[in-house]
C-alpha cells in the first residue's frame, strides 16, 4: 500500500470533497449548469466518466476549443492534455477537419448507400495499418470490438475469449470484467484471477466463455491456453495498457503473445481503439512489429466524430460476406465522419508523417520536465509513457507493470487532487488516474512551459505538512 510519503502528498494537496473557494469562484456557471442536469441527465452527462465520479462535486462544462486550448462556461482558458479522451490527434477544430465536415454536411449527411469516401478512407488505412487486407467501418470502438469477437468465434468455431486484467474493450457484456481498479485483496491469486464483473445487468452467462489473465506475464498466458485446449477463439489485448494510466508492454511480451496464439490456432485481436494514430502511423502494430489477425480502431480515427473500424487478414474478414458472420449498422461508415477521417489521416501523414515526430518531441520535453520536478521536490511520483501517451502516477515504485501493481501501489486520490489544482491554474487533463493524457499536433513548447509552471505551483500549494523524506 502507499507509504507515508504518498499519504503526505495527499494531505498536502488537500482531500476535501468540495472544491476550494478559488475553484468554486472560477466555475460558478459550471456548477449552475450541473444543477440543471440533475433531473434530466444521469451524473450530469451521457457518460459516467464525465461526471462527479471523476470530477468531485460537479464537472467543468466546456464550451469551445481551438488548437491546444479549451474554454469552459465561465470563460476560463485551459491547456488541454485530455483532447476528448484522445479522440483529437490534431487538436481542437483543426481547419482541415472543420472544412471537410462543413463541405460534407452541405451535400448530405446520409444516403443509406455505398459511398466513394469509404473507399478513400479504407485505402488510406490499408497504406498505414500493416494487416489491413480488408476493412469494415463501425461507429464506436465498442462496436468494432463486438464485431471482431463475433467474427473470431464465427471463423474459428470456438467459443472462448481470453482478455487481460485491467484492459478495457468497451461496454460489451463479454469483456466487461476485471477492468476497474479494485483492492489488491479482491482480485485473487495471479495464477487463478477472480473474474469480477464491471457492471450489474450483464447477461448471466456472458462471462462463462471469458478467460481473464494477468497482463505482461507470458507463463500465465501459456497456462491459460493449456487449460482450455482447442476452445479459445481469440486473445484480445491493448498494445499498451491504457485503462490503468499508461503501462507499456514488457520487452518481447506482445511478440510472445502473438507466437502463443499462432501456435494454438487462436486469433490475435489487437485493440487499437486507444493507441491507433498516436504511437506511430500504423499504431502499436507498426511500433512493436506485430502481425495480428484483427485490429480494432476508434477514437482518433474520426478526429472527434464517432468513427471506428476493424480490419485484418482477408481470410478472416471474408467471413463477414453475405452475413455469414453478421455485422450491420445504419451509421457504419457515416459519410460526414468519413470526410473527417480522410482529412485527419491526410494531415497526420503529410511531410513523411511529421506530426508523429512533433508529438514525440513535445512529450519528451513535457514528461522529462515533470519527472525532473518530482525529483527536485522529492515527491514520490513517476511519469509513465509511450510516445505521446503519458500519465502521472503517485507511487513510491520506480515503475508500474500491471493491473495488480496499479491497484496496490498507485495513490489515485492524490493524483485527482493534483489535477484539481491544475484546473485552477489553467491546465486541463483527466482527473481519473486510470486514464491518461495525450500530446497532439496542436501542442507547443509554450504549452509545455505553462503546464510545468502550473504543476510546480500545484505541488507547492501545501495546506498541511511538507513531503516527508
Amino acid at each position: 500500500m502507499p507509504g507515508k510519503r504518498i499519504r503526505a502528498v495527499a494531505i498536502r494537496l488537500g482531500l476535501a470533497k468540495k472544491r476550494d473557494a478559488e475553484m468554486a469562484a472560477r466555475s460558478e456557471k459550471s456548477k449552475q449548469l450541473y444543477r440543471r442536469t440533475l433531473d434530466l441527465l444521469i451524473e450530469g452527462s451521457s457518460s459516467s466518466s464525465r461526471g462527479p465520479a471523476n470530477y468531485g462535486e460537479y464537472p467543468l462544462f466546456m464550451q469551445r476549443g481551438s488548437g491546444s486550448r479549451i474554454w469552459d462556461a465561465d470563460g476560463n482558458e485551459y491547456v488541454d492534455w485530455m483532447m476528448g479522451f484522445g479522440a483529437l490527434p490534431l487538436g481542437h477544430a483543426h481547419p482541415d477537419v472543420t472544412r471537410a465536415i462543413a463541405d460534407a454536411a452541405a451535400t448530405g449527411a446520409h444516403f443509406a448507400t455505398a459511398t466513394e469516401i469509404e473507399i478513400e478512407v479504407a485505402e488510406l488505412l490499408r497504406g498505414l495499418i500493416p494487416n489491413a487486407e480488408r476493412i469494415r467501418f463501425a461507429s464506436t470502438g465498442t462496436e468494432a470490438v463486438m464485431a471482431a469477437i463475433r467474427l473470431a468465434r464465427g471463423y474459428t468455431g470456438r467459443p472462448k475469449l481470453l482478455k487481460f486484467e485491467g484492459h478495457y474493450h468497451g461496454w460489451y457484456d463479454d469483456v466487461m470484467v476485471s477492468s476497474n481498479p479494485l483492492p489488491a485483496t479482491a482480485v485473487g491469486h495471479r495464477n487463478d484471477p477472480i473474474k469480477i464483473p464491471d457492471s450489474s445487468g450483464l447477461n448471466r452467462h456472458a462471462l462463462d466463455d471469458t478467460i481473464v489473465v494477468p497482463w505482461n506475464d507470458l507463463p500465465a498466458l501459456q497456462r491459460a491456453i493449456e487449460n482450455h485446449p482447442g476452445q479459445i477463439a481469440a486473445i484480445i489485448t491493448e498494445g499498451i495498457m491504457a485503462n490503468m494510466g499508461v503501462i507499456p508492454p514488457a520487452e518481447g511480451y506482445l511478440l510472445g503473445l502473438q507466437k502463443l496464439a499462432q501456435q494454438n490456432g487462436i486469433l490475435f485481436i489487437l485493440d487499437e481503439t486507444v493507441t491507433g494514430f498516436r504511437i506511430a502511423p500504423g499504431g502499436c502494430q507498426e511500433y512493436y512489429k506485430l502481425s495480428p489477425d484483427l485490429v480494432t480502431l476508434g477514437k482518433a480515427l474520426g478526429c472527434g466524430l464517432p468513427v471506428a473500424a476493424f480490419a485484418g487478414r482477408a481470410a478472416v474478414m471474408e467471413a463477414l460476406a453475405w452475413g455469414g458472420v453478421l455485422h450491420y449498422g445504419t451509421h457504419n461508415g457515416s459519410r460526414i465522419g468519413m470526410h473527417a477521417a480522410r482529412a485527419s489521416l491526410r494531415k497526420l501523414t503529410e511531410n513523411n508523417c511529421a506530426a508523429f515526430a512533433h508529438t514525440w518531441k513535445i512529450a519528451d520535453r513535457l514528461c522529462g520536465g515533470l519527472t525532473d520536478l518530482f525529483q527536485r521536490k522529492t515527491i514520490p511520483a513517476i511519469v509513465q509513457r509511450v510516445g505521446p501517451m503519458f500519465q502521472v502516477m503517485f507511487t513510491e515504485h520506480a515503475a508500474i507493470r500491471d493491473y495488480r501493481e496499479f491497484c496496490q501501489y498507485v495513490d489515485r486520490k492524490a493524483y485527482q487532487q493534483f489535477v484539481f489544482k491544475l484546473f485552477e491554474l489553467g491546465v486541463y487533463t483527466t482527473p481519473s488516474a486510470t486514464l491518461h493524457s495525450i500530446v497532439t499536433l496542436a501542442h507547443s513548447d509554450e504549452d509545455v512551459d505553462r503546464t510545468l509552471a502550473a504543476a510546480e505551483k500545484a505541488l507547492d500549494a501545501s495546506t498541511c505538512f511538507p513531503i516527508q523524506q
